[in-house]
């Protein structure tokens, strides 16, 4: 079964569940606030959607311009980058959606359509 990482009042998250509700997809749906995946899991997603590091970022959300993260990242290893997204699921881009074997970061409906549909 899929897990979705997202946040109910995200427009991108609702665009990727009515996605997956109308292709007749299951899946697991898991607050990226309250549970944010752990490093781990994100080097697997980052992996799995063939992804670098930095676009798990989500550099459009309010925590990520009131931490200035952009001015942070090039003085973080890709460890403590890991570290700083699995502490706060703000930050993280969304939706993330994986079932282990493939994953995709963001919504796009062609994406979605090649990996999902």
């Amino acid at each position: 079964m899929l897990k979705l990482y997202g946040y109910k009042q995200c427009g991108t998250c609702r665009k990727a569940e009515q996605y997956l509700q109308e292709v007749g997809i299951a899946y697991e749906f898991t607050d990226i606030t309250e549970n944010p995946p752990t490093a781990e899991e994100l080097v697997v997603i980052m992996e799995h959607a063939n992804v670098p590091l930095n676009k798990l970022f989500n550099t459009s959300g309010v925590q990520y311009r009131e931490l200035k993260i952009k001015d942070q990242l090039p003085g973080l290893s890709d460890q403590e980058i890991l570290i700083l997204l699995a502490s706060n699921g703000r930050l993280i881009k969304r939706p993330l959606i994986t079932d282990g074997k493939r994953a995709t970061v963001g919504f796009n409906a062609e994406q979605f359509a090649t990996t999902w549909g």
